[in-house]
């Protein structure tokens, strides 16, 4: 008596699209944020980035002022989480920095490039602790990443966006000198830059 009930519900499954998740959110420090915009825009599933500040307590950041205002150097990541969760984010932010450096990122000293997780719910947190202890022990180093609170963000401004893609010679030459892909290569081996695309 059911079958055909069962087969007008397996016709509507191919005739109605599937609804798509509602895109979500994740805030991320990992030091200079041209690098941790232009790793995360080759990410499958990441949807946007924006380079901003966060986490200091004045309003309304600059490039000139965000450092003494108690700011890092951020990137909001727009995502898709049908094509990849915020644990796989987390996992990524932490193989495309050094995780173990609390004095700040390669070249770049201070704590406004030290690296940070802001997560914007009780789910994110227990997300990116949860990754923390995974890193950890493949490393059998200690992360030195803090989990955050949620932070007010703060665009950078415009002639910090896409700087990767609108400055490639100037872009590479930093990131080369600045030793960023040895110094990952180095500590994460086979694992660095897992997830994000060449």
């Amino acid at each position: 008596m059911l079958r055909p009930f069962i087969g007008l519900a397996a016709l509507l499954l191919l005739i109605i699209p599937a609804r798509s998740a509602e895109p979500q959110y994740a805030i991320f420090a990992g030091g200079c944020f041209w690098c941790v915009e232009s790793d995360f825009d080759a990410v499958p599933g990441v949807l946007e980035t924006i380079s901003g500040y966060a986490g200091g307590k004045s309003p309304n950041p600059t490039y000139k002022t965000y450092e003494q205002g108690g700011h890092r150097e951020v990137v909001r990541i727009k995502f898709d989480p049908a094509r990849v969760s915020y644990a796989e984010l987390v996992n990524i932010l932490l193989r495309t920095t050094d995780p173990t450096d609390a004095g700040g990122q390669f070249c770049d000293r201070g704590f406004a490039y030290t690296t940070a997780i802001y997560a914007l719910d009780d789910a994110q947190a227990m997300d990116a602790r949860a990754e923390k202890i995974k890193a950890e022990a493949e490393l059998g180093r200690p992360i030195v990443t803090p989990v955050e609170g949620p932070a007010r963000f703060w665009p950078a401004e415009e002639y910090h966006q896409d700087y990767a893609a609108r400055n490639p010679l100037r872009y590479w030459y930093y990131r080369s000198s600045c030793l960023r892909n040895r110094t990952v290569e180095a500590l994460w081996g086979e694992r660095a830059y897992a997830g994000v695309r060449h």
